[in-house]
């Protein structure tokens, strides 16, 4: 391929001032083109700029850039793979109602956490949570978090201007047994991956960007509170690369209350698929079901951490999402070495069966006692 050529086009990108542009992911039929680029455009002149202009993302080989409508790379065809780098946004039956808590969320207890501390915590298994950031001074969470990245603000703290993330951390690993909540996992630590902005939105280069440093540096789990409607390519291969790394991934299902599909990037088999129940342990009316789902878990009127040292109570699979992870932490610190896809065995063999004559017989609630035991017999 010349990769010559394809760096003059960017040049000519970056020069026109066209006011019709859109934001695109390009990636390399295979890495060694990817390498070459890489190689050729360290040799420019205006290789810094170029560099300050798109974002390199070598976990799929390419690159995210804006460019103008009228350069369409045709002449590259067949060599690279073009798609559009969509937004993505919260599920909106994520409402947030202002709450109190104090002790152990009903989340918590109905996937049955509390019975499982008298063997596992979840000490030291590293959750990678890509979303909004967290408040790194609310009082429950000040011991469970590692220092992250904020991917929107390379040189700031991943500080959470939203509050979706410190809800996500709080069920997965709070820890403030004497005035505040309990997460799922009260000595595992969260790195907070913030790709999301003050509203709740995020391009896919900035969830792939998230998998990759989750990746690099080590993270156990990735949680994903989040999910969009359409199949993103380059998403998929981010989400294969840590599958493949041993990363487990979990994914909400989305809030469409559909019967037969789920979002993105749920909607992988590399990934946990996670559909919300309530106190019944029914299945929630917002959530996705269906074949799609490979567990569901408590996620409506979850209360949780929030900014300034607060809590909300919110509904979503995002919340459901959340308990998952926090299981999965405590299973791998018990046993460290469990790959994804015997994870995902172990917790679809120990669901819980749901109190609903219509849900498949398949598919279940979260039982973390269960789950550990069902681990000692893989």
């Amino acid at each position: 391929m010349d990769t010559a050529a394809l760096i003059r086009c960017l040049q000519q990108a970056m020069a026109n001032n066209t006011s019709k542009a859109t934001k695109r992911i390009i990636r390399f039929h295979s890495g060694s083109e990817y390498r070459s680029f890489l190689r050729k455009l360290s040799h420019q002149s205006d290789s810094s700029s170029i560099l300050k202009w798109i974002k390199l993302m070598p976990l799929v080989s390419g690159f995210s850039c804006i460019l103008p409508t009228e350069i369409t790379l045709e002449s590259f065809a067949g060599r690279i793979w073009i798609e559009k780098d969509c937004k993505i946004s919260f599920s909106p039956s994520s409402q947030k109602m202002p709450a109190i808590e104090n002790g152990i969320p009903w989340g918590v207890q109905q996937v049955k956490a509390p019975t499982a501390w008298s063997v596992t915590t979840g000490h030291r298994v590293k959750v990678g949570v890509i979303d909004t950031g967290v408040d790194f001074n609310h009082p429950d969470l000040r011991h469970s978090l590692l220092r992250g990245i904020n991917l929107l603000h390379r040189s700031k703290p991943p500080y959470d201007d939203n509050g979706h993330g410190t809800h996500i951390a709080g069920t997965i690993a709070a820890a403030n047994q004497m005035q505040g909540m309990i997460g799922v996992a009260p000595r595992a630590l969260i790195a907070p991956v913030k790709a999301f902005d003050h509203n709740g939105s995020a391009y896919v280069s900035d969830i792939i960007l998230g998998i990759e440093w989750c990746v690099r540096n080590g993270m156990d789990v990735i949680n994903m509170s989040f999910g969009m409607k359409s199949r993103s390519k380059s998403l998929l291969g981010a989400v294969t690369s840590a599958y493949n790394s041993g990363v487990i991934i979990v994914a909400s299902s989305g809030n469409d209350g559909k019967r037969r599909s789920v979002d993105y990037p749920a909607r992988y088999s590399q990934t946990i698929s996670v559909g919300a129940t309530n106190k019944l342990r029914r299945v929630a009316p917002f959530s996705n079901r269906g074949a799609f789902i490979d567990i569901y878990a408590p996620g409506d009127k979850i209360t949780s951490a929030w900014l300034r040292g607060n809590y909300n109570e919110m509904s979503g699979t995002s919340m459901a999402t959340s308990h998952v992870s926090g299981a999965i932490a405590l299973l791998l610190s018990l046993r460290p070495g469990l790959t994804p896809s015997e994870i995902k065995y172990i917790m679809k063999r120990s669901m819980q069966p749901l109190k609903n004559s219509n849900s498949r017989k398949s598919t279940g609630e979260l039982d973390i006692m269960r789950m550990l035991q069902a681990s000692e017999k893989l």
